[in-house]
């Protein structure tokens, strides 16, 4: 086996590994909650400037939105112009909904060092090209991450609090929002749009393992043009503009992990067999 095949660190006993793994874990939860303290004490701009901004009509996208839709006299895209009111139901819902806003803020702007974290455990295991892979991977997971996660507060938020906030099932029932559903609303399409935007970094995996294949990705490229059309459909307004907003990122994405696994076919193609 050549030098540079081989892990750059000695062997570890079992023991030895479960304590670096311990200090990395220490390590992830202590950047979490140090981010969380802060977004606690900065309580009002996590709240009133960035998580209660996109039902209001002076949020960015749908500022632009409805200019985009008076130019082009579509009335529908003005979203979010008349803002429903939160409510708070519990004695500690305020407070409870704060401290758990707060470790989804530390989780997520933690990411990229938690991310790093699991990659310094992982490295001296692997050989050099291998390392220099999940080099790349971490860069990149990490930037997939952020971008997934502004897609999903800038388009996917407004668009989902604009027809959930403003869905009746008759004109008899009012619609008054309860401050932890509109909070967890949020958090889980933000973090859930994050996690989507890790597909091709997965594609990329499986490809490696051998599990995905180019030839897969392209035959169940109609049922993801489906499912990703369909999701659009429910979580935006009624017009072709919103929903392919929405679509577009998404099957770009896929089509870049279609792109990910020729390459890593085209380089190793034992992986077909």
């Amino acid at each position: 086996m050549e030098q540079n095949e081989t892990p750059v660190d000695k062997e570890m006993s079992f023991l030895e590994h479960l304590e670096t793994l311990r200090w990395h874990l220490i390590k992830s939860v202590l950047a979490v909650l140090v981010l969380a303290i802060l977004a606690f004490v900065f309580n009002n701009i996590i709240f009133d400037v960035i998580l209660l901004a996109p039902k209001t009509p002076e949020f960015i996208t749908n500022r632009l939105l409805c200019d985009f839709g008076n130019w082009i006299n579509v009335s529908t895209l003005c979203i979010n112009s008349n803002p429903f009111q939160i409510i708070n139901i519990n004695m500690s819902g305020q407070f409870s909904t704060h401290i758990m806003v707060s470790i989804v803020v530390g989780v997520i702007v933690a990411f990229p060092y938690i991310f790093w974290q699991i990659w310094s455990f992982l490295r001296p295991a692997l050989y050099d090209q291998e390392r220099d892979t999940a080099k790349g991977a971490v860069f990149f997971s990490s930037l997939l991450f952020i971008l997934g996660v502004m897609f999903g507060f800038y388009i996917i938020v407004p668009l989902s609090v604009h027809f959930l906030g403003g869905y009746n099932v008759s004109s008899l029932v009012l619609n008054q929002i309860n401050l932890g559903s509109y909070i967890q609303t949020v958090t889980s399409v933000v973090l859930a749009s994050g996690v989507i935007f890790e597909l091709p970094i997965l594609i990329y995996f499986l490809s490696k393992a051998g599990l995905v294949t180019p030839a897969d990705l392209k035959k169940y490229r109609r049922h993801s043009l489906i499912a990703i059309l369909a999701l659009s459909a429910v979580i935006t307004p009624p017009d072709i503009f919103s929903q392919v907003l929405v679509s577009l990122p998404l099957l770009l994405l896929y089509e870049l992990g279609i792109f990910i696994s020729k390459r890593i076919v085209r380089k190793d193609p034992s992986l077909l067999v």
